[in-house]
């Protein structure tokens, strides 16, 4: 992020003389209890008061129209990693957070592609990607029968939490046949991946602290015994196919594998659980939309991106400007960091019609929920086949499947938007 913008003395497309609805980026996030139960107003308010707003206390320009945020992430010019930002950002501060807090031996989390810039990232990126879309394309049946198996689990059952039994064993499940984790280590492999999540929490306390590095180093330690068996007795697994690529020279270590296959794994799962949980409790609130699903399976494509549009997982992504330029008219420095709002651009009127409605048959273009550019959401495919399969499976088997009465919580992670529970009933 970088030092507070000037305001320009002829910009080429003013903001709104309003007043801006928040004062900082926080305000839109989990951490803000009104915007954890429902970020949306809020949002709105700021895309038509300000839609390019910055962000004096978090050193950030926040983006919340979808031109805008389209045109940023799109950007390769632009840089990814938040230690690019200038002093005092309030991305870079929480990288800086982290790594001060992370043993020197273990900072290659820090080469995660998810903050890398070119040319490591396309370096690391392009085989780790030709590897995992050609492993989940093989194993899609599998994947399928995965989500089935832990659907199976609850049936019979007049009662339910899908999130703790279905939304979240179903992406660890899967990440672990896909990677190719000895099914007797599943138990371990998901008490390990559910420890390593907490990373994505900025303000763990040190017992959270604690537990979250000792789940990545177990899953370190894992990975690297894993890879070594995989060198001596390769399988049908995508850890088998990346020490295959280093043996035919794809340019990376031991320790980027590593690095990155379990920031696939944290990166995905909890998105992935939040996409199935959010897209379940949508359907259950609109009967109408349930109703189109149910007369018409097929339908589950355009139900997994309704979903994604209209209330995905994640808020939005950071880029850091590589040079003085105007976003959306307005000028931003170099070094300045930019917030995409993906939620907000996804509820943009300018593209999406009646942005507010949730429509399961919606033709309208394309979400940017999975951000976009060269750093658009690596596990994109795998998540869709997941969420595909859930939706189609739950309601198949479950044809009376409703609302439990409750009081919702969503979880309080910044940046996510996820429920604690989902109890659902299955009128058994």
């Amino acid at each position: 992020m970088t030092d507070t913008l000037d305001a320009p003395t002829t910009p080429a497309s003013p903001q709104p003389a309003a007043e801006p609805p928040v004062a900082t980026v926080i305000q839109l996030t989990a951490f803000d209890p009104e915007a954890r139960v429902d970020p949306y107003p809020r949002l709105k308010a700021l895309r038509e008061a300000a839609p390019v707003f910055n962000d004096d206390f978090a050193k950030t320009t926040v983006l919340t129209r979808y031109a805008d945020v389209k045109a940023v992430v799109n950007d390769r010019s632009l840089w990814r990693s938040p230690l690019l930002a200038e002093e005092g950002a309030l991305m870079r501060r929480n990288i800086e957070a982290s790594l001060a807090q992370t043993p020197p031996g273990e900072r290659e989390r820090a080469g995660s592609i998810l903050l890398m810039d070119d040319p490591d990232h396309q370096r690391i990126r392009e085989p780790l990607a030709r590897a995992l879309y050609a492993r989940v394309a093989a194993m899609k049946p599998e994947i399928e029968a995965v989500v089935g198996e832990v659907i199976g689990r609850v049936e019979g059952r007049g009662r339910f939490d899908l999130i703790g039994e279905v939304a979240i064993p179903i992406p660890i499940t899967v990440i672990a046949r896909v990677l190719g984790v000895d099914p007797d280590r599943y138990d371990e492999f998901r008490a390990w991946s559910e420890a390593a999540i907490l990373f994505l929490n900025p303000m763990l306390d040190e017992a959270q602290r604690a537990h979250m590095e000792w789940g990545s180093a177990a899953i370190g330690a894992y990975f690297e015994q894993l890879m070594a068996e995989r060198r001596r007795a390769p399988r049908a697994d995508l850890i088998s196919d990346m020490v295959r690529l280093q043996a035919e020279g794809a340019p990376l270590s031991d320790a980027e594998v590593r690095t990155n296959l379990a920031a696939l794994l944290i990166g995905g799962n909890l998105t992935t659980t939040d996409l199935i949980g959010n897209g379940v409790r949508l359907l259950l609130t609109y009967p109408e939309e349930l109703a189109k699903f149910r007369a018409d399976p097929a339908l589950a494509a355009g139900l997994v991106e309704e979903v994604l549009r209209f209330d995905p997982p994640v808020d939005g992504t950071g880029r850091v400007a590589s040079r003085d330029m105007e976003v959306g008219g307005c000028p931003v420095a170099r070094r300045r960091g930019l917030t995409a709002s993906l939620r907000a651009a996804n509820r943009d009127p300018a593209v999406f019609p009646d942005p507010d409605r949730f429509d399961i048959t919606r033709r309208n273009g394309p979400h940017v929920a999975f951000g976009g550019g060269s750093h658009i959401c690596i596990g994109a495919p795998l998540a869709r086949i997941e969420a595909k399969a859930a939706f189609t499976e739950l309601f198949r088997r479950f044809p009376d499947l409703r609302l439990a009465e409750q009081t919702l919580t969503w979880r309080a992670l910044p940046f996510f938007r996820g429920l604690e529970r989902l109890e659902l009933e299955t009128g058994a």
